[in-house]
């Protein structure tokens, strides 16, 4: 049934529930938000450590610190609303809620993207070119780059809720997810949505897309480098410097390319697979990225540590 005139003016959505009984949404709840309290605790942890460890105010710490930043951001952007109608019933979300939660996931996906760029550039840079590698990204430099990629991301996905501000809604008011996504709320509008079909792709391909080249281009460069060493014991400590970062690229490109592929091939899918996805793609990078440079860093991981145990005293 269309909507009424009213909603029309001022639509809302509804968010979309994992099917079964109550007990079995109560412990989804509860999964939940076990998940969001890790990333915030992990990611608060991360900040805490790199600001009062002087030995780690370097350009891989700072963009470790803008990584947890964004997941913490990301996480609050959808989990607590996730969380509002499992707990409260209260499924249904405004129009103009619905645009701001919209473009926050987005930007905050595309800073993200960037910000694992500039790492896997430091890295190569380090690996490649250590003794420029001071002056090539200094603690200034690092500032600068943090601020273009905010500067990138709202720049490419303002037009996204822009686009999708005239259109009118009719019929269902069902996402596929538990939040508000970009492709999710336009396939509700019953209008042409063709610009927005095709910004929103070029957008992805030039932001994520492009990230994504280039962060494989760095790491060619940098094992065509690490191959020229002799000993394989000093190859395999080079590349060690590697592994924390690469396992967060696949912990952020692993369920974005999963979501994305789930949206262009999955109709036919249940449900439940778009939500889980969802909610996979929004706390596993969330909670994954502290636990990573935890256990691969020992500075935070003794930081961590010695917090842990005075507070034990």
């Amino acid at each position: 049934m269309p909507w009424s005139n009213s909603s029309e003016l001022s639509p809302s959505f509804i968010l979309a529930s994992i099917p079964g009984p109550e007990a079995a949404r109560c412990w989804v709840a509860l999964a939940l938000c076990s998940a969001y309290a890790v990333a915030v605790l992990g990611n608060l942890a991360v900040l805490l450590v790199v600001r009062a460890e002087p030995s780690l105010h370097t350009p891989m710490y700072f963009f470790l610190c803008m990584l947890a930043a964004l997941d913490l951001a990301l996480a609050t952007a959808t989990v607590p609303r996730v969380l509002s109608f499992y707990w409260f019933g209260s499924r249904e979300i405004g129009f103009g809620a619905c645009l701001l939660q919209m473009f926050l996931i987005h930007t905050l996906s595309a800073v993200e993207s960037t910000v694992l760029l500039a790492m896997a550039v430091d890295r190569y840079v380090a690996i490649c070119h250590p003794l420029r590698h001071a002056a090539v990204l200094s603690n200034g430099t690092t500032a600068k780059i943090g601020l273009l990629a905010v500067a990138r991301g709202v720049l490419f996905f303002l037009p996204l809720p822009l686009l999708l501000l005239p259109l009118p809604f009719c019929g269902s008011r069902l996402l596929s997810h538990s939040f508000c996504l970009h492709q999710d709320v336009m396939n509700l509008a019953c209008a042409n949505t063709t610009p927005s079909v095709v910004y929103g792709l070029t957008a992805i391909l030039l932001v994520m897309g492009l990230d994504a080249v280039l962060i494989c281009l760095s790491y060619i460069l940098i094992l065509k480098a690490v191959l020229r060493l002799a000993a394989w014991r000093e190859r395999l400590k080079v590349f060690s410097t590697c592994i924390a970062h690469i396992c967060v690229v696949l912990a952020f490109y692993v369920p974005l390319i999963g979501l994305s592929v789930v949206h262009r091939f999955g109709k036919d899918l249940a449900p439940l697979v778009h939500i889980i996805m969802g909610n996979v793609y929004i706390l596993v990078p969330a909670v994954l990225n502290p636990i990573i440079y935890g256990v691969r860093t020992k500075q935070i991981q003794g930081r961590i540590l010695s917090l842990i145990h005075v507070t034990d005293r």
